[in-house]
Parts: C-alpha cells; structure tokens; sequence
C-alpha cells in the first residue's frame, strides 16, 4: 500500500468479487496502480491531503487572537512564532494561579492568550501536524467505488455507447465520477482559500517522502 492511499488492496477486491469465488490475483498490480490514481484524484479534487502530514504555514497578522488552520484535522502543534518570537504553548491553568500566556489549539484553529497576531504581511509562522491517521470510512469507500469504476470502464475506453443483439443500445456514462461519490466526498472538501499566506510540507517526522523512503 502506496503512503496516501485512500483504500486497501484487499477491500477493493472484496468490492468488486461476484459470487463465493475469491477474486482473482492476475490484476493486483493493476489495481494497485488504480489505487494510487483515485486516491490522488479525490485529494486533489478535495483540495487537501488526508494522510498525517507536517506543514509549515506563513500568515498574515490579522491583529485579533485567533487563526484558522488551512490544513485540518490539527493534531499536533510543533512550532509557533509571531515577528520571529516564539509563542509558547499555554499550559493548562493550575488550582489557585491565573491563567498563563501562549497558544491553544483546537483541529481547526488556533488562539492566543495574553498574545496578538501583530497586523503585519507574513509575519506568523507556524508548524504543526494535520490529517486523518485513519482514513475516514466515507473517504475509503468512495476510493473503492471510483476504482471499480475505473477498472470497469478500461475495456471501453472512449465508448459512448453500444449496440447488443435484439436491436439494444446501452449507454455509458462519461463523468469521472459518480453522483454518489461526489456527495460522500463534498464533506471533506476544502472550499476557503487561507488568506493572504501559503502553506507547504514541512520535512519531518511525518513528511510523505520520508515516510515512502522508510517503508
């Protein structure tokens, strides 16, 4: 299994055996290669990764005290600075003292205590980790079903249609992807550009690169 597939080998043979028969082992390359090509397709048409993955992100101060992610789910904040000075993590408040400065972070945002986003172009960096560490079982599914249909549809490549005995015509459809993939998938989808900064891999732990290297 390819790091960033959306599926399993096994699943999508489970999903595409008719009868008690086990389906055959002659097309495992093959449908590992379709794998890796739907899974890519679905992430780019999301518009984000799903995989755990490391960022680094560059933002704009806004002058408030909050910021979204522009990758989610968040599971891990490594670094944060504003105007080059690093922001501590906000430790939780003990019995009896104040609350103390520094960041908090939810899986989709991240706050400030006793700190501001200064307003000033590019000045907020942070890094942190985001991604599903299991694929979530619509993604999967719609994965599966997307392979399918692309292993299908290779023996008719470029057809419309066609003629069957009895003076009978079948159609084929000619969308990349079903209705019903498309509404599994929707949730999921990035649809808010992160203002005014950008965002990219970061080389750590969890990088795809080093991950692939280590399998």
């Amino acid at each position: 299994m390819t790091y960033g597939d959306l599926t399993t080998l096994s699943d999508v043979k489970a999903w595409l055996q008719v009868g008690q028969s086990a389906f055959p082992p002659t097309d495992d390359a093959l449908l590992a290669r379709l794998i890796t090509a739907a899974s890519q397709y679905i992430q780019t048409w999301l518009n984000r990764r799903i995989a755990p993955a490391d960022y680094t992100e560059v933002r704009d101060g806004t002058g408030g005290q909050r910021l979204q992610f522009a990758c989610f789910p968040v599971t891990a904040v490594q670094s944060l600075t504003i105007d080059g000075i690093p922001i501590p993590p906000a430790p939780p408040p003990a019995p009896g003292t104040g609350l103390t400065a520094g960041y908090m972070f939810s899986s989709t945002e991240i706050a400030l205590r006793g700190y501001y986003f200064t307003r000033r172009p590019q000045n907020v960096v942070m890094t942190y980790t985001a991604g599903y560490p299991v694929t979530p079982p619509e993604l999967s599914q719609a994965c599966i079903e997307l392979v399918a249909l692309r292993y299908r549809e290779r023996t008719r490549v470029g057809e419309v249609s066609k003629a069957l005995g009895g003076g009978e015509t079948v159609s084929y459809a000619q969308k990349d992807m079903s209705a019903a993939t498309a509404t599994l998938l929707q949730q999921y989808r990035a649809v808010a550009p992160v203002a005014a900064g950008f965002v990219m891999l970061a080389a750590t732990a969890t990088d795809p690169a080093l991950v692939g290297a280590a399998l």
